[in-house]
């Protein structure tokens, strides 16, 4: 049996995080909840510090700042696997996102065990230790937890901390140990970071077929969408679908009757929101098209979009070959295209949130600036 304290009070929980702010690192897990929710419902929190390992039940604890002055404490490492649903739960549960962190898949990937390495196959290749997976999917909101649900939680720290030194080590002899770091931290930025409201429509599916007054009622319908979500923590659709909201803004209906006529969306969805929607709908119609946004541009529409973006992955991919990771690390395509998006147009969601595309920023930027200038000229000096 695995052998872990259950954490469920304040001073406990600060008992053990003064003892563990003087390790130089710690293995870090959650346990969430995201079926109908916006953001996870933070279940259990596991840490492991090399001496002793906790549970801590986040439903009976109060006082989280020792826990949040130990995340924080730049003298000691979190150690985490493939983090990025790890520092939603933080950054929502408790307004702060751990530093500095070394991830073991991010490390793995720079030691060229493979781009993207669960967790399980990780722990397999170099612990040969096989995970039993079989609670991943359980309900950790609900109490008491089981025996089984607390044993593979405190596993998952448990074998956390055992990769850490190996990986280091191999990242470090590569001289890769600060792209591990300050990716992290780069994460984390853009994980404190709400997407505007006035941006949501930006990202829906087929936006670009909509122009005009259609595509300023889409706008106001997102952001209507997602200030709804927000506020009473609901997952996106579950307040009304994606594909609804694309065809309300199309047709704009003057009547239930019109909403009703929309395939897909349901008596529930008008029962709840018809009204809103509505006014919504009627609101746009009123609006002068001054006020309307300019129509969404797409990359593959864009002069020499194909031959540029390729460009640019070679010079990704030479950097990596020269440095011995994969490509998809140096330079994705979707990195690519987020760069290209950021220089080219107008409404751009990585701009307008005060980011910088991962290709510009971190360990990547003095890697790759020469040759993206060389490429992009001075379009891309000139936002800098």
């Amino acid at each position: 049996m695995m052998q872990y304290t259950f954490i469920r009070s304040n001073a406990a929980l600060a008992d053990y995080c003064q003892k563990a702010s003087h390790k130089d690192a710690i293995a870090v897990d959650t346990e969430f909840v995201r079926t109908r929710t916006l953001y996870p419902q933070l279940g259990l929190i596991q840490l492991y510090d090399g001496e002793q390992l906790v549970l801590v039940d986040p439903l009976d604890i109060d006082d989280f700042e020792p826990l949040v002055a130990l995340l924080v404490d730049p003298t000691v490492v979190k150690v985490l696997h493939s983090c990025s649903e790890d520092l939603e739960t933080f950054w929502h549960a408790l307004g702060v996102t751990p530093a500095p962190i070394f991830d073991t898949q991010f490390a793995a990937c720079l030691a060229g065990m493979g781009a993207t390495l669960g967790y399980a196959n990780l722990v397999e290749a170099m612990l040969g230790i096989q995970v039993d997976k079989g609670e991943s999917r359980t309900d950790w909101l609900a109490r008491p937890l089981s025996e089984q649900q607390c044993d593979y939680a405190a596993y998952d720290v448990w074998y956390l901390y055992q990769l850490y030194p190996e990986l280091k080590a191999r990242v470090t002899a590569a001289g890769k140990l600060d792209w591990v770091f300050a990716e992290m931290a780069h994460l984390c930025d853009k994980k404190r970071t709400a997407m505007p409201p006035e941006l949501a429509y930006l990202g829906i599916k087929n936006n670009w077929q909509l122009r005009g007054r259609n595509l300023f009622a889409l706008q106001h319908l997102a952001k209507w969408r997602l200030n709804v979500a927000r506020q009473r923590d609901m997952a996106l659709n579950f307040v009304i679908r994606e594909h609804n909201l694309v065809e309300i803004a199309r047709r704009l209906p003057t009547n239930k009757g019109g909403l009703a006529a929309i395939s897909g969306i349901t008596p529930q969805e008008i029962r709840k929101h018809g009204d809103t929607l509505l006014a919504l709908v009627d609101e746009c119609r009123n609006t002068p098209p001054e006020q309307f946004p300019p129509p969404v541009e797409r990359l593959v529409e864009y002069p020499g979009y194909k031959r540029i973006a390729g460009d640019i992955r070679q010079v990704c991919l030479r950097v990596a070959e020269q440095h011995q990771v994969p490509v998809e690390v140096m330079g994705s395509k979707k990195q690519i295209g987020q760069l290209l998006k950021w220089c080219w147009f107008d409404q751009d969601e990585t701009r307008m949130m005060g980011l910088t595309p991962d290709l510009l920023n971190s360990w990547r930027k003095p890697l790759l600036e020469d040759g993206l200038n060389d490429i992009l000229g001075n379009v891309l000096r000139g936002k800098h």
